[in-house]
């Protein structure tokens, strides 16, 4: 017999799930990147230009806030040093939502006919709400299986 003491669950997770893969930390550092230059090339942009109508102020502003959101989300993803159990992905998916929505509302409200904006955002919508359903079942799965991993009595 092996006198040896059973690792727990939360033992097994994390030996099995690093904190971030290395193809996740180049994700999460182009989330960042891209957010940062978004943001400061968006930032430049409205800051050079004159005079502009509320609703292009408004624009502005909401793709600043967009690429902060990323930049924000890269920097939170790669200062992670726990097995994440999907939430990226969750996190990702409705920041997209949300962005989609947003983008959509703004260019419908502002374009004449609104249709076409509509049809063309609706879908990138649609998209982003099934990538929010994916990431949320296997969030949901994962954690599942956690908890599978950490009620289960050892054998004797």
């Amino acid at each position: 017999m092996d006198d040896e003491p059973r690792p727990t669950a939360q033992e097994m997770i994390d030996r099995l799930a690093g904190p971030l893969s290395p193809w996740s930390r180049v994700r999460a550092m182009v989330a960042l990147v891209a957010g940062l230059a978004g943001a400061a090339f968006v930032g430049a942009l409205w800051s050079s230009e004159g005079a502009l109508p509320g609703r292009t102020h408004l624009a502005f502003a909401l793709f600043l806030a967009f690429c902060l959101a990323w930049a924000a989300y890269g920097g939170w993803l790669v200062t992670r040093r726990v097995p994440l159990f999907a939430t990226d992905r969750v996190i990702a998916a409705w920041l997209a939502v949300v962005a989609s929505a947003a983008t959509t509302a703004l260019v419908a409200a502002f374009t004449t006919p609104p249709l076409p904006a509509l049809a063309v955002g609706g879908a990138f919508l649609a998209a982003a709400l099934l990538l929010a359903v994916r990431a949320h079942t296997r969030r949901a799965a994962l954690l599942r299986r956690k908890h599978l991993l950490e009620r289960r009595p050892a054998p004797d």
